[in-house]
């Protein structure tokens, strides 16, 4: 630990300066002194005078100090200050419009807390493989913080849009004993001896409670045993899932449709210097308006073979697909009534075609691809239980699930949205990896 300490010239009469945590507490600090900590994110000099990009609590703000207005010992340390070193800074907060933070700190003491050398990420170029190594600390960079403040505010954007609408948050369970949809994509784990696996989904989790409450959602980390090594998919990743009683497909579209607008609206609102950063084009988002444009699978596979795509009636959509189909509009599509055969055994086929389910996938444009999926849910218990054995699942496993078709069936809906892509997609980031503190990549677990 290296420290010097340099005294404020503070009148006498002058109370203590105000301690402050973060860049934002500064605004209502304007014309007075106040003191904080922090990191150095750049610094300039003309050797009179000093501009130190300062970070704290998230935020960056310029301190300016003059070499006549410390001690010498002051002046030298601010001279052999280096990147990532910590510090605190007394001073006098002033308005200033041009500065995102809306203010500057005019510098009366400076204390060198701890002095960094070699910090590994410096201005100049690195490669994804260097800085995934380093990512404890590629998360200090300007536009990491960016995307993970975006990702804060679509997190809280989330919870407000349900609380809002009398939604009860239910806590699913990360260890299953059977899966939600595909068998070949689960973490396995002992569980005292049985067989139990990371979660798919808290879907099935919220159906009951959906009887228990009416309006339910979940959100939390869910993971895929992918091999994949693709831009738009994460070993573990974090998913919103709402599942609403009563509610059939036509009002689940909507409240997709809803969600989306309203994430996206706040983000606008909330985050324009964060996309600012990011280099966001913002007039793509400002884009995100209702109504969706809505077509069915059929005409979305007319679309594709129109485009060139060998694509036949029957076979699933991949990225590739859903970028040519996203790409005919300015924003999201949404793609509905899939063939059964491809789609997870608990959604309600269409009354009208058999064939077809009452699911939709929407899809964001710029080739971010699916961000929303959802269903309306068989609630038949025969149906469900036929539906069960034709997908090979054990019938006992799911017995607790079709208690609930058993004991006061009712129709209901429901959809998930991988936080990640919706965030990569606000953002314009090219993947995954940059949304999330710390992902989780095919064979990459490490910090």
């Amino acid at each position: 630990m290296d420290e010097k300490r340099c005294d404020a010239t503070i009148p006498h009469l002058m109370s203590d300066p105000t301690i402050v945590y973060s860049v934002r507490e500064l605004s209502r600090h304007v014309n007075e002194e106040v003191v904080f900590s922090g990191w150095l994110d750049n610094k300039r000099s003309s050797g009179k005078i000093a501009f130190l990009q300062v970070r704290c609590g998230g935020g960056t703000v310029q301190v300016v100090v003059g070499r006549n207005d410390v001690p010498a010992e002051t002046w030298t340390d601010i001279e052999r200050v280096t990147q990532e070193s910590t510090l605190r800074i007394t001073g006098r907060v002033k308005e200033d419009k041009r500065s995102p933070s809306g203010v500057e700190v005019q510098a009366t003491g400076f204390t060198l807390l701890s002095l960094t050398e070699d910090f590994p990420i410096s201005p100049k170029e690195h490669g994804t493989a260097f800085l995934m190594e380093h990512r404890h600390l590629w998360l200090r960079s300007s536009r990491q913080r960016a995307a993970l403040r975006v990702r804060s505010e679509v997190e809280q954007g989330i919870r407000d849009f349900f609380y809002e609408r009398d939604f009860t948050l239910i806590d699913s369970p990360i260890l299953t004993p059977a899966a939600c949809e595909g068998t070949s994509t689960l973490f396995e784990t002992d569980y005292f001896g049985d067989k139990a696996y990371l979660s798919q989904s808290g879907q099935l989790y919220l159906e009951p409670a959906a009887a228990a409450f009416g309006k339910v959602y979940c959100f939390g980390p869910t993971f895929r045993a992918e091999k994949s090594k693709t831009r738009r998919h994460l070993m573990e990743f974090w998913m919103v899932e709402p599942e609403v009683a009563f509610l059939e497909f036509k009002g689940l579209c909507e409240l997709a449709q809803d969600f989306v607008v309203s994430l996206a609206g706040r983000i606008l609102d909330r985050n324009r210097e964060d996309l600012k950063i990011l280099e966001r084009d913002t007039a793509k988002i400002e884009n995100v308006l209702p109504p969706f444009p809505r077509i069915t699978y059929t005409e979305a596979i007319e679309v594709l073979q129109k485009a060139g795509n060998p694509i036949q009636w029957g076979d699933d959509f991949g990225g590739d697909e859903e970028t040519v189909l996203a790409s005919q509009y300015d924003r999201p599509v949404m793609v509905t009534k899939f063939p059964t055969a491809f789609k997870a055994f608990y959604m309600q086929p269409d009354p009208e075609n058999p064939d077809v389910v009452l699911g939709l996938d929407l899809l964001a444009p710029e080739g971010y691809g699916e961000i929303i999926g959802g269903s309306q849910r068989i609630h038949d218990h025969d149906l469900l239980l036929s539906r069960i054995r034709e997908h090979n699942l054990p019938v006992e496993a799911f017995q607790w699930y079709l208690d609930v078709r058993k004991y006061g069936a009712f129709p209901h809906s429901g959809f998930g949205m991988g936080i990640e892509r919706f965030v990569a997609w606000m953002c314009g980031l090219p993947h995954l990896r940059e949304t999330i503190p710390y992902p989780r990549l095919l064979y990459k677990i490490y910090p």
